[in-house]
């Protein structure tokens, strides 16, 4: 039986701006991405009546503001406008509300939106010495004190956890990091373009915190990202080859991880994998690729286990060989992912699904790549913590 989701929307149109813009503004790249989207789909700006704003943020995640936003910037005759912001599931929730403004003829064409200015950020507080969220107390934090100054501090606790019960290798993290390094060779987006890793390299890196050292995280970027989204039925008259949302859906590690202690080894995946393969009808063998969210490489590692390409504590094993880069067994992040490509939240495995699914990918391209997927996740309970909440979404042609 058919679920809600499966095919009844599609997007339409895709914009994408990655890479470094110290000469413009957040909003600037934001409505950018925005603009390309809505002309790839063939449309007007006046066919857009309805828009969302995605928050790519760190952390909990902190509250966007309305102020000149990206529609007004842009005119649209927009009848629904809000944000979403919940650590890198935004365009997955963003896609989840739009389908219901839809179905409920409030809107006719929704874009979702985002931008980010990180590298340039970091660029500021390096020259200026003023170092932003990494001096910046939240209240209630407790970490801080004890050291736990920055993302990798708190990340590098779940892959040291799994490496003490599963016996997982640090060299099975850097065969990731080197996978994925080398899809970005095939994308000239890439930040990573033209200069490749190879696991000696991987291993003779310097710590930053145990086990991981900088080839362990993401890149920092600049840059836009848009879609626009509407039904399977106006998708048909549109110039561009529609791809379709088969499934979604949203897992929160409050149900049960962050009590039994679980979140240390796994992340929140069965509800969100569940309800999104069961609205799309699939299982995993029907994929052709995915985008797994990468921030560090152990959330590739939590979420081939997690998915089921292989058993818990199975995922260091599994990567070995390059199982999972260009020529091997399962293509995973075939733009270079957050690790090597772009960092623009889960929104980078998104535009990078719909270029596959449109045939677009030019050399990384994934021959007759029909059914994929893509997930996001973060927005912390608890500090210091992981990735609370996870989002996937399933995407076909």
């Amino acid at each position: 039986m058919s679920g809600a989701l499966k095919d009844k929307f599609a997007i339409v149109g895709v914009g994408l701006l990655a890479g470094r813009f110290e000469d413009r503004s957040f909003r600037t790249l934001q409505t950018e991405a925005a603009r390309l989207a809505i002309e790839d789909a063939g449309l007007a700006v006046n066919d857009v009546d309805g828009a969302i704003d995605l928050k790519i943020a760190p952390g909990a995640g902190d509250v966007p503001s309305p102020t000149d936003a990206f529609p007004r910037v842009l005119g649209l005759p927009c009848r629904m406008f809000f944000q979403v912001s919940r650590g890198g599931t935004a365009s997955i929730v963003g896609v989840l509300a739009a389908t219901k403004f839809l179905e409920l003829g409030m809107a006719n064409y929704v874009v979702l939106a985002s931008g980010t200015k990180d590298y340039s950020r970091s660029r500021v507080a390096r020259r200026t010495g003023n170092t932003s969220i990494g001096v910046m107390e939240r209240a209630g934090y407790w970490g801080k004190p004890f050291g736990d100054l920055a993302a990798m501090s708190h990340h590098t606790f779940f892959a040291a956890r799994h490496m003490h019960e599963f016996g997982t290798k640090k060299e099975q993290f850097g065969e990731i990091s080197v996978a994925i390094r080398g899809w970005a060779q095939s994308n000239p987006l890439a930040q990573f373009h033209g200069r490749p890793l190879t696991l000696s390299e991987y291993m003779d890196a310097p710590p930053l915190v145990w086990p991981y050292n900088i080839f362990d995280a993401c890149v920092v970027s600049d840059g836009g990202f848009a879609i626009v989204l509407t039904t399977a039925e106006r998708a048909k008259d549109l110039a561009r080859k529609p791809v379709y949302v088969s499934g979604a859906g949203v897992g929160e590690a409050m149900g049960q991880l962050w009590w039994d202690k679980a979140n240390y080894t796994r992340l929140a995946v069965q509800t969100a994998r569940e309800t999104a393969f069961r609205e799309a009808e699939i299982g995993l063998a029907d994929l052709d690729f995915a985008g797994l969210y990468d921030c560090f490489t152990a959330e590739v590692l939590f979420q081939l286990e997690d998915y089921g390409w292989c058993k818990k504590g199975e995922g260091g094993a599994f990567v070995e060989g390059g199982r999972i880069g260009p020529g091997g067994e399962v293509a995973i992040n075939t733009s270079g992912g957050l690790l090597s490509a772009y960092h623009l939240g889960e929104q980078t495995h998104v535009a990078e699904a719909i270029m596959q699914l449109r045939g677009e990918a030019g050399e990384r391209q994934v021959a007759n790549a029909r059914i994929g997927l893509v997930t996001g996740h973060g927005g912390e309970i608890l500090s210091p913590g992981m990735c609370s909440t996870h989002a996937c979404m399933i995407l076909s042609n």
